[in-house]
């Protein structure tokens, strides 16, 4: 689906006002800016596949669900284009790691590695003053917002992944559980990764960093601000939809309820914060 360039670049659903909590949802989207597509090389057919395979679907509606279902309403943030006009978690510069596949902020090359878009900076540029910098400061406004109105932030990346690797994967060849939790050293306290380990016990195995590592926070406050903790959750696409890119199954509400569980648990340590 291709859409004008119109601002906003992310949703914002409102959550409770005591609330520390923030559901991110960055990948979830299928939308394409008239501009972005311009640049994309693939015909229709392809680009529909590669959005299949690179897309969190369904990642939103767990999302939303959660937050309804929780007993204090977390704030949401959601992507409104795809990854594949600008990917908003990845660094902008040498330090992003999937640089090496063609990967960083502006994809260049596709999940099977075939030619994505032309090399150009200047394009990137653009795409990165439309997209990813108005973005970052949205999410950077919204933790500041937490932290100001209950002394903490808690990120909740809400992610998906294949069940078998795509050749992009620079770590593809560990294991895949069911639900793969993101940590950082600094951000993550262990009490964090035991509640979301108890949230979603039901799913089976559950690992730490693997097949994919890490968790968002926001530069301002990166490896400064303890008071702002995060998690990713990786969801194993087998256990809520038809790959690759088909229609969600029961397994939707299953993971609506355990992320709204680990929603409460994050909010009744309000007074003492994970």
């Amino acid at each position: 689906m291709s859409v004008d360039d119109v601002e906003p670049v992310y949703r914002v659903l409102a959550g409770a006002p005591t609330s520390a909590v923030v559901l991110h949802v960055p990948h979830g989207s299928r939308a394409l800016t008239a501009a972005a597509r311009r640049s994309i090389l693939l015909d229709d057919d392809a680009l529909a596949v590669e959005l299949d395979h690179m897309t969190d679907a369904h990642t939103g509606l767990i999302a939303a669900r959660a937050a309804a279902a929780a007993t204090r309403t977390p704030w949401l943030l959601e992507n409104r284009y795809s990854r594949l006009v600008v990917d908003p978690e990845r660094f902008p510069d040498a330090r992003e790691e999937m640089r090496a596949a063609g990967m960083a902020a502006v994809y260049t090359r596709t999940a099977h590695g075939r030619r994505l878009r032309h090399e150009d900076d200047a394009r990137d540029q653009v795409l990165l003053a439309r997209h990813y910098r108005p973005y970052a400061a949205a999410m950077t406004d919204l933790v500041d917002a937490r932290l100001a109105a209950t002394g903490h932030a808690v990120v909740i990346d809400v992610h998906s992944y294949p069940s078998r690797p795509l050749p992009y994967e620079l770590h593809g060849d560990g294991p895949r559980p069911a639900i793969c939790l993101g940590t950082d050293s600094f951000h993550t306290p262990p009490e964090l990764v035991r509640a979301a380990r108890d949230a979603f016990a039901g799913f089976g195995d559950i690992d730490l960093d693997t097949p994919f590592a890490g968790c968002y926070v926001p530069l301002k406050h990166y490896g400064l601000q303890p008071a702002v903790t995060a998690l990713m959750i990786e969801i194993r696409r087998d256990t809520y939809m038809s790959e690759p890119g088909g229609p969600p199954t029961e397994g939707v509400d299953r993971l609506a309820a355990a992320l709204a569980g680990l929603v409460d648990t994050v909010s009744s340590a309000a007074a003492h914060p994970l």
